[in-house]
């Protein structure tokens, strides 16, 4: 069985030392040969300028294939669709369309009135530029502002149909859950491939309050083996058996790619990628 694909994703630094980690995770990353690489905004798009700048150094100094996050949050449709066109003229060809989070103190998503009401009509947008190649966000647990399960299928259905040509999923910590929602996206006759999302746990209270913000099910057992393995001090060989074991058993149910969220912390997720068999290439020098 051949190695999986995979991806990282980095967020944008937001001071100086954010900077400094940012780009000694690309550097650590970067020699994985990763398929792509994605660069997210912050909660309301209030990164918005430092993502344009961070993809757009990646894809110039270290010649890796980035990713663009792109939301609709608080931007008219004129004003996502010249982000979009700065990165084309960037040399990026590649866009994670999103409808986006709440803008902090905000407790639900409101379109801005002259922009972009959801993720469908982004995609939509975006599709007719003919411009990129478009992926999603998918949810094999249900999204907080979903119905049940059933409607976030059928709204990465829209998605797909709009345009996107592949979702990646957020974070999961069983595998069964991405099997099912696998099988209930077949059903429903999504064809386009369906990335699972890896977090790797650099810190389970940390692990913890993200799940609770996505909507994740924490598996009591998990939470039962992290508090034994924090007592004994353990916490790092758990995760990285947990993250390796969750990897594998994705491969052996034929998963082909793996999109691991970094955090911006490099060393758990390198090692997990070579416990899964993938040796890293001559380390990279930044493109002239």
């Amino acid at each position: 069985m051949s190695a999986p694909r995979i991806s990282f994703e980095f967020f944008p630094p937001q001071s100086l030392d954010a900077s400094f980690r940012l780009w000694e995770t690309v550097q650590a990353l970067a020699p994985m040969a990763p398929n792509f690489v994605s660069v997210t905004y912050g909660a309301g798009g209030t990164t918005r300028k430092v993502t344009h700048e961070a993809v757009s150094a990646i894809h110039r100094n270290y010649g890796l294939n980035v990713a663009a996050h792109l939301t609709c949050v608080d931007a008219t449709r004129v004003e996502t669709l010249e982000i979009a066109a700065a990165y084309a003229e960037a040399g990026v060809t590649e866009i994670v369309a999103l409808r986006g989070d709440a803008p902090k103190g905000a407790t639900r998503f409101t379109p801005h009135a002259d922009g972009f009401a959801n993720s469908v009509e982004l995609v939509e947008a975006l599709a007719k530029t003919g411009k990129f190649k478009l992926r999603v966000g998918a949810y094999p647990e249900p999204h907080p502002d979903a119905a049940d399960s059933f409607a976030d299928v059928a709204w990465l259905k829209r998605k797909i149909d709009a345009g996107a040509t592949s979702a990646i999923t957020q974070f999961f910590f069983d595998a069964d859950t991405f099997f099912r929602f696998r099988d209930a996206c077949v059903k429903a006759g999504i064809d386009a491939p369906i990335i699972p999302g890896i977090l790797p746990i650099q810190s389970w209270d940390g692990a913890k309050r993200f799940a609770a913000r996505c909507g994740t099910k924490v598996p009591v057992k998990l939470d039962e083996a992290f508090t034994t393995a924090a007592r004994d001090g353990r916490e790092n060989l758990l995760a990285l058996t947990q993250c390796t074991s969750l990897c594998d058993r994705l491969i052996q149910g034929g998963v082909q790619d793996l999109h691991f969220y970094t955090l911006n912390r490099p060393n758990l997720t390198r090692e997990v990628v070579r416990a899964l068999g993938i040796a890293p290439e001559v380390a990279l020098e930044k493109v002239a």
